[in-house]
């Protein structure tokens, strides 16, 4: 029986990462000497049952059946919601867990993968990862040409930075997706429909890339996980 299906997402343009070699899309950029997308589904591999990988339709043809560790590579759509949609629509019956990652964020562990889904199975409609905010916060008003005027600071003891992997339970997922709405992450969907959300602990080398710098932090991340591991 299928326990969990992983949903990659590897899509987006990356338009503020910069070029690729070869024109591939921010994904497929090398850190510690594989692809954030290789890592990526490593994780989600390790945990889960089955690997949906969703990647820009130019790149279908080239990686259906090549990709190790991934079972179905499927074109995505013009937002991350829609590229969501098109990936649910490959996960088998009987699935009942479905995780969301997004492959911009490489050094998301197996042991990531496997909290959030152990959270959901636990009884949540949704389970996602998240770090406390250690920057001061500030509210700005009328931010133009790269200022703005300050009217007061945000209390951040509430305040987390929310990551992925996320988990969901399946009927849930596919519920909150009714109707195409979109968000920034699955999980603000759940939300709205009134369902669910637990937050667990995330973690700093499941940080985001979305420019050449992070890619150096992310890297360093990896390397020295790679090193304690002895791999």
């Amino acid at each position: 029986m299928v326990r969990a299906w992983a949903i990659v997402l590897a899509a987006g343009s990356g338009t503020r990462f910069g070029a690729v070699a070869g024109g591939a899309s921010k994904a497929w950029a090398l850190i510690a000497g594989r692809s954030m997308v290789s890592w990526g589904v490593e994780a989600a591999r390790g945990a889960c049952d089955g690997v949906t990988l969703v990647v820009p339709a130019r790149m279908v043809g080239e990686l259906a059946g090549s990709t190790e560790g991934v079972d179905t590579v499927v074109a995505g759509g013009g937002t991350r919601s829609a590229s969501v949609r098109a990936g649910l629509e490959t996960i088998p019956d009987g699935a009942e867990v479905v995780v969301c990652h997004d492959a911009a964020r490489p050094g998301a562990s197996l042991e990531l993968f496997a909290s959030v889904i152990s959270a959901v199975q636990g009884g949540v409609d949704a389970a996602v990862p998240v770090l406390g905010v250690s920057d001061t916060l500030k509210r700005v008003s009328d931010w133009r040409d790269g200022g703005g005027l300050v009217v007061g600071t945000v209390d951040r003891s509430e305040l987390f930075a929310v990551q992925t992997p996320q988990a969901f339970r399946r009927e849930v997922l596919v519920a909150a997706h009714a109707g195409e709405p979109e968000a920034t992450d699955d999980a603000a969907l759940v939300e709205a429909a009134g369902g669910a959300v637990m937050a667990i602990p995330g973690e700093v080398a499941a940080h985001k890339v979305t420019s050449a710098a992070d890619l150096v932090i992310v890297e360093a991340l990896l390397r020295a996980r790679v090193a304690d591991n002895g791999l």
